[in-house]
């Protein structure tokens, strides 16, 4: 029996694995082909399903009167449709050449710029008297006092003020036993003789203790060579910056 049963499945190999192969590879195809339909029947049976729920029944429409109809669709044209231009609007005509003749063309070299000597030495017409004019008086009155530009105002100049004497300020006593310093900048209005006609505050130095005012006082005394414009001296603002500091005692 032992020799018939070697001469079956051979001489080499796992021999009771050989015996029932056959048999669990059936049960095995049987297995995933249950597997298979299984799956696919799950998924069909669940679209029938869905689709049954989604299913909508319409009521059918039921008319009545002939109110229920509605009213019945115009045959009535509609007009046509006019195109509708953009509006012609005109050409500017400001920056076309125009042609003149040869004569009229302002040449560059006859243009005469006067010089700064020339524009000194123009004086203008003595209008202090009544004078007529036709049927009318004119009167003209001229102030004698000098124009004064306000402190915010620019007043182009050639040459700019330059202070010539700068006049000490006093130390005020209550600052100087508390051992304090400051720095206040002062704007001065400078006549056409370099005389300070105005001071003001232009930067406080922020203490009570008399800064302000001693620097105000003093900027009353100060000298200045008056700014020129077109050679002749004009009134102007100056600013600058007094500084009160302690002596050193070493």
């Amino acid at each position: 029996m032992a020799k018939a049963y070697n001469a079956l499945y051979g001489g080499y190999g796992a021999y009771e694995l050989k015996v029932s192969y056959q048999r669990n590879f059936m049960l095995g195809i049987a297995f995933c082909a249950a597997l298979v339909a299984v799956i696919v029947g799950g998924a069909y049976l669940y679209k029938v399903l869905t689709s049954i729920e989604d299913t909508i029944y319409e009521q059918p429409m039921v008319i009545k009167t002939i109110a229920d109809l509605g009213p019945p669709p115009t045959v009535a044209k509609k007009p046509p449709r006019v195109d509708i231009s953009a509006p012609q609007r005109a050409k500017p005509k400001v920056g076309i050449p125009k042609p003149v003749a040869d004569d009229e063309i302002l040449d560059d070299e006859d243009v005469v710029i006067a010089s700064r000597e020339e524009l000194a030495e123009i004086v203008a017409p003595d209008l202090s008297v009544d004078q007529q004019a036709g049927d009318q008086d004119i009167v003209v009155a001229i102030p004698d006092e000098e124009y004064m530009p306000a402190p915010d105002e620019f007043v182009p100049v050639e040459i700019p003020a330059e202070m010539i004497y700068e006049e000490l300020p006093e130390y005020p006593r209550m600052a100087r036993q508390a051992q304090m310093e400051a720095v206040v900048w002062v704007k001065v209005l400078v006549d056409k003789n370099g005389d300070v006609k105005k001071a003001m505050v232009l930067k406080s130095s922020g203490s009570r203790g008399g800064f302000d005012e001693a620097a105000i006082a003093a900027a009353y005394k100060c000298k200045f060579k008056p700014a020129i414009q077109n050679g002749r001296p004009v009134p102007v603002w100056v600013s600058y910056s007094v500084e009160f500091e302690l002596e050193d005692s070493n």
